[in-house]
């Protein structure tokens, strides 16, 4: 059983759920971009894996709005699931937003739930 903290539960509470997109749009073990006032997200169905991930679709080594076009994988003993820019190779974690290529770059990384076939992204 798990056992939330008071500032688990304040977190949970901060956050706001959007309405990003249906299931069938995010295709499987890829990814999508939804504009939510005027920032991109990108979303991703690891159906690999059974997860689904969000982060900013912005991809901070050359500026460019491509992470949703990245391909998904995972890295290391762990498993880490991970995005890699599709331009220049760069990766991130899908969970942290770190780089795992060794650079000293992140990305936003967003809270996913799904309910009745549709993909809700976490805004805090």
């Amino acid at each position: 059983m798990m056992i939330n903290t008071d500032t688990e539960l304040q977190a949970e509470a901060s956050i706001q759920w959007i309405l990003a997109c249906k299931e069938e749009d995010v295709p499987e073990n890829g990814g999508a971009c939804i504009n939510y006032k005027g920032e991109q997200i990108a979303i991703f169905n690891f159906t690999r894996r059974k997860e689904w991930y969000a982060t900013q679709n912005l991809c901070p080594h050359k500026q460019q709005m491509a992470l949703a076009r990245g391909m998904i994988g995972s890295a290391g003993e762990s498993c880490e699931p991970k995005v890699a820019c599709p331009f220049h190779k760069k990766t991130f974690s899908l969970l942290s937003g770190e780089c795992t290529s060794g650079e000293d770059y992140t990305i936003k990384t967003y809270p996913v739930k799904l309910s009745a076939g549709q993909v809700f992204i976490g805004i805090q």
